[in-house]
């Protein structure tokens, strides 16, 4: 596969009180064209804004591609990878038998995810990444807009 077909995304989210208000930051790479996009709300939590992140990177992509997400969030990595199969067998219950928390996101998450081929990456956040360092900076800037 050529490389230019790759749709590198990276993104953060931040929140001030959990939950208080939050933002997002997202930033999407492709054949040289780079995109930035960020957004808030009022009353979140910071793992809904992880989530949120992903979604709206993933809604910016207009056709079936190969992507490589990276996030500093493990509940995202997580949710994606190992969790997601078994709340769906489980009726969206956790295994403590419990409705999965921030299942509106999830099925957003599960949704947008499905047209395309997404490796999933995490990476240490606040540790010198120039992209999760930008995606902080702008999920931090939309949490103040959010105030």
């Amino acid at each position: 596969m050529n490389p230019k077909d790759i749709v590198e995304i990276f993104t953060d989210g931040a929140c001030s009180g959990n939950p208080g208000p939050g933002g997002y930051g997202a930033i999407l790479r492709w054949g040289g064209e780079v995109k930035e996009i960020s957004g808030c709300d009022p009353d979140t939590t910071n793992n809904r804004m992880e989530m949120m992140a992903v979604i709206e990177a993933l809604c910016q992509l207009k056709r079936p591609s190969t992507v490589i997400l990276t996030t500093d969030s493990r509940y995202v990595i997580k949710g994606m990878t190992e969790w997601i199969s078994g709340w769906i067998k489980r009726n969206w219950k956790n295994s403590q038998k419990k409705p999965v928390l921030n299942r509106d996101l999830w099925e957003q998450l599960l949704q947008h995810s499905k047209p395309h081929k997404i490796s999933w990456k995490w990476i240490k956040g606040h540790n010198g990444h120039a992209e999760n360092e930008r995606c902080d900076q702008l999920a931090r800037n939309a949490l103040e807009d959010c105030r």
